[in-house]
């Protein structure tokens, strides 16, 4: 059998940079928060792996969320096109009511910013998450940035917040801490 196989093409809008959802920051240091596009995926690669303590996947597993999950997470540039921000997560396939928050990162240069809170917003407040009502995620008990960005989402959102532990050092093969499945909502997203 001959068969012939057309070469992949990304689909247009895979193939087009992303306007940006919001510009933040400075105006002499402008921020830029968009989609993820194909070839962000070794620069969030890059990016998490400089902000330990943060867990780095593959390089693969980073395009994987830049194509694949792109509408449920964002990036952050400056003017040169540097990211120096990202959040990646997806909406629960068995709570469709619930966005499951994976990786948040940001860059030195951006720290201080709020840009970790305007990157979860940015996601949060698109059409694709008009049906999301809950936040959830994972943090270590140690990882105090991280508890204070999702306390500030719930009083920002005027929702409650609960969490319990998800994953034990065991389950993470004795090398990790444990991670805390913690909970913000219900909430209202046009409300954000």
């Amino acid at each position: 059998m001959n068969a012939t196989t057309e070469p992949f093409t990304p689909s247009a809008d895979l193939a087009k940079p992303s306007v940006a959802d919001a510009v933040v920051g400075h105006e002499a240091s402008p921020l830029f928060i968009r989609k993820p596009s194909p070839d962000d995926g070794w620069g969030i690669y890059e990016l998490v792996k400089s902000c330990p303590p943060l867990d780095v996947n593959s390089a693969y597993a980073y395009l994987l969320l830049a194509t694949q999950f792109r509408d449920s997470c964002a990036v952050a540039t400056n003017e040169e096109g540097e990211i120096v921000g990202f959040v990646s997560g997806y909406v629960k396939s068995n709570a469709p009511d619930t966005y499951f928050l994976w990786q948040v990162a940001v860059g030195e240069k951006a720290r201080g910013t709020g840009l970790a809170r305007r990157l979860v917003e940015a996601v949060m407040t698109r059409p694709e998450m008009a049906e999301v009502h809950h936040l959830e995620t994972t943090i270590t008990p140690d990882n105090q940035a991280s508890w204070g960005l999702f306390r500030r989402l719930a009083d920002r959102w005027q929702a409650p917040l609960n969490s319990r532990e998800y994953f034990s050092t065991d389950q993470l093969g004795g090398e990790h801490d444990p991670e805390n499945l913690v909970r913000i909502g219900p909430f209202q997203t046009d409300q954000i």
